[in-house]
């Protein structure tokens, strides 16, 4: 049993054995190689000498793989700097865009396209209703960042948009609603259903869709059918928080979710001959932490699931 353990020691112990019984992409294979060898000396060293004493100072090289937990501390300062100029001083929101739990297989056996559109649905709505005059009638500005991951690991692909709650209308001029978010959410929601949904059903008639795995039965046309009307009769449930507090606000939590990964070292709790035990919050029960404890396995096996593909 270890308690004080990270992602790269469960990857030293378990990965090679996983490796042999399961199929893994060249990016998985990719990240794998760079958690595993990060800061070891595998990708070159800096040494220091004092010029007064001679004492003498080895630094390893990390990987700076976006999947690496050792690696996004300098990544994530550089990105805010570059963000500061971005950010004005008004009210801030934040939004997140999901989808329905079904489509998640067909989301991750076409990862490429359905990203995207997640992307597309999101930005369109947001550009869409903020112009229209009945809500705010300006041209706003957002970012959008991509989460695959649940608090478990679990695949659930969605976008936290980080909005600007003002913008200019036709005669240039700014317009805000101050702290009141300018959209309703559940024209939001239909609006977004809607644009997702008719940008899947393109790809799906232009035979532009792969089915795998646990998608493999929606390669039956009724079967599909079946899952677009269940998705049209759901509602869609957006969320939009509390105004940030300041830009300097935005800017801290634009860090904090533009370079977070599936999980980071501080979540690993314990580690034996077989189990990885993580924290992870239970948002069924008010968001409050709990232990969970998986295979080894499974473990490896959710955080790759969201290193398949690159954007």
């Amino acid at each position: 049993m270890s308690k004080d353990c990270t992602i790269q020691d469960v990857f030293h112990r378990f990965y090679s054995s996983f490796e042999s019984t399961h199929s893994i992409s060249p990016a998985q294979r990719k990240a794998a190689y760079h958690i595993m060898n990060c800061k070891t000396g595998a990708f070159g060293v800096n040494v220091s000498v004092c010029e007064d004493c001679g004492c003498m100072s080895v630094h390893y090289n990390s990987c700076r793989d976006r999947c690496c937990p050792m690696c996004q501390e300098f990544p994530k300062e550089k990105w805010v700097d570059a963000r500061r100029e971005d950010i004005l001083d008004a009210p801030y929101f934040h939004v997140v865009f999901t989808v329905p739990e079904e489509l998640n297989p067909i989301i991750y056996s076409n990862q490429k396209f359905l990203y995207a559109v997640l992307y597309h649905a999101a930005s369109d709505t947001l550009s869409e209703l903020a112009a229209d005059s009945k809500y705010l009638g300006t041209d706003i500005g957002y970012i959008g960042i991509l989460h695959t991951w649940g608090s478990t690991m679990n695949f659930h692909p969605h976008i936290h948009a980080i909005v600007l709650g003002g913008g200019l209308d036709v005669k240039n001029h700014w317009k805000d609603n101050g702290k009141d978010f300018f959209l309703p959410i559940k024209v939001i929601s239909k609006t977004f259903r809607g644009k997702y949904m008719a940008e899947l059903k393109q790809l799906w008639e232009n035979d532009r869709l792969e089915f795998h795995g646990s998608a493999a039965p929606y390669k039956n046309y009724y079967t599909f059918k079946e899952l677009l009307n269940t998705c049209y009769a759901k509602e869609w449930i957006p969320y939009c928080k509390k105004p940030f507090d300041g830009a300097e606000s935005v800017i801290r939590y634009l860090g904090k979710y533009t370079h977070r990964i599936a999980i980071s070292n501080y979540r690993i709790k314990d580690m034996t001959e077989s189990t990885v035990t993580f924290s992870a919050k239970d948002y069924k029960n008010q968001g409050l932490w709990k232990e969970i404890t998986l295979s080894s396995e499974e473990f490896i096996r959710r955080f790759l699931m969201h290193n398949q593909w690159f954007l």
